[in-house]
């Protein structure tokens, strides 16, 4: 499938006349759309919410569209909670979903009636002596441990993760104590939460996911006693960051989860049971663009086209290795015939947004759209070489352009330091 960017060259003419280059930008058309779309896949189900990741585009512009299309947060630190609460997302709209965390983070998710998520068994005594009291709604975290596969999808693309390799969650032992000690300690209403593969391009995935904790949640309950009220079916469903890649369809995804919850659930007396996500990827990395502009070429051994972006502006291709798809704007339709590696300043060679990428021929000033950057772009960010952040724009539903986060200064890079 061919990726278009959702701006246009004359747009972008238009902006960076404003706004200089590099800069993230965003859709709200797109936002708001995905976040109906994934609403009305789970509209089956009454209790459904959407609590946004916020690690993945921690910008309260983003979290007041999301917060106006229904969507709460999932929160992993003061600051991410901070910043709900500025934005007015409050109480149960918020889920709290922490590792190693420390005791004024756990205090504050508390003050606003969030939902804490426990991530360990050992943070039940923990948060016991913090708060001096066990919250009535309390949600744990579960690694069923060894590897997670769904061998070859119906689409043809193979879903594998390691749950036992990943530093998060409880065994399945330590889930059941956990559940009779919380509820000794005065806990009443119970969620369960896992997080088994990452960005997986696979319309089985969630309906997998859900089977198992499906499954578990009839055992906690029949075992424990405890009532379980929520299972939060956590994030993992990707975005396709390659052409040839698949989309996922989340109506078909809903269905399938729908089928779980009737097959397991229902029988089991538990079809009051709500269900709750954490999409980041999902609701956001489509519908942003880091926008750059190409300011050196280099020949040497290779082909190189120096851009003003960097990997401070997008950490995942120098991180991961990761693929994001470049458009050339004004040259969609020009033939794909330079090899090029699309690099930044930084002192790290691994400073490459494309290695070895066919693109049409590049010349200086040209514009450059990096694709799927709405989630884990700008928040990955970082200061290496006193390399700024950038701006972050959203691009309005009626086509204005409104700034939601202005580009970081020199003052701004110093205002910590002590001279």
């Amino acid at each position: 499938m061919e990726k278009k960017p959702f701006v246009t060259l004359e747009q972008l003419k238009q902006i960076t006349a404003q706004y200089p280059t590099p800069f993230h930008i965003y859709d709200e058309a797109g936002i708001r759309r995905t976040a109906r779309e994934l609403n009305q896949a789970f509209a089956w189900n009454p209790g459904f919410r959407e609590h946004f990741a916020v690690k993945a585009t921690p910008t309260p512009g983003i979290l007041k569209i999301l917060k106006e299309e229904g969507c709460g947060t999932d929160c992993s630190s003061l600051t991410e909670l901070l910043m709900s609460e500025r934005c007015g997302i409050v109480g149960e709209d918020i889920v709290f979903s922490s590792n190693d965390t420390p005791a004024e983070e756990f205090v504050k998710a508390a003050e606003l009636g969030a939902i804490i998520n426990l991530d360990d068994f050992t943070h039940i005594d923990y948060l016991q002596k913090v708060l001096g009291y066990i919250p009535e709604t309390i949600c744990c975290r579960y690694n069923p441990g060894g590897d997670f596969s769904l061998g070859e999808s119906k689409e043809g693309f193979q879903v594998m993760d390691h749950p036992g390799d990943a530093k998060y969650g409880m065994t399945r032992p330590q889930l059941f104590e956990a559940f009779r000690r919380l509820k000794d300690l005065g806990a009443k209403k119970f969620g369960l939460h896992a997080f088994l593969a990452s960005n997986t391009l696979s319309n089985d995935y969630y309906p997998a996911l859900a089977r198992q904790l499906f499954e578990l949640a009839v055992e906690l309950e029949r075992d424990t006693g405890v009532d379980i009220t929520f299972i939060d079916l956590s994030g993992g469903v990707g975005v396709d960051y390659r052409p040839e890649q698949p989309r996922n369809d989340i109506a078909a995804i809903g269905e399938g989860v729908h089928r779980a919850y009737d097959e397991i659930l229902v029988p089991a007396g538990m079809g009051d049971v709500r269900l709750c996500a954490e999409l980041g990827r999902f609701m956001l990395a489509s519908h942003g663009h880091l926008v750059t502009t190409a300011i050196h070429e280099k020949h040497i051994y290779k082909e190189y086209i120096g851009v003003d972006a960097c990997a401070a502006n997008l950490m995942r291709p120098a991180m991961y290795g990761a693929y994001h798809h470049i458009t050339v704007m004004g040259k969609e339709n020009a033939p794909c015939d330079h090899k090029y590696d699309v690099v930044g300043s930084l002192c790290e060679n691994n400073d490459k947004f494309a290695v070895d990428r066919m693109l049409p021929k590049i010349d200086m000033g040209d514009l450059l759209v990096i694709h799927d950057t709405g989630a884990h772009g700008f928040s990955m960010g970082y200061n290496y070489n006193g390399r700024l952040r950038s701006a972050e724009l959203l691009l309005k539903e009626d086509g204005s352009v409104e700034l939601m986060r202005r580009a970081e200064t020199p003052e701004d890079y110093f205002a910590t330091l002590v001279w």
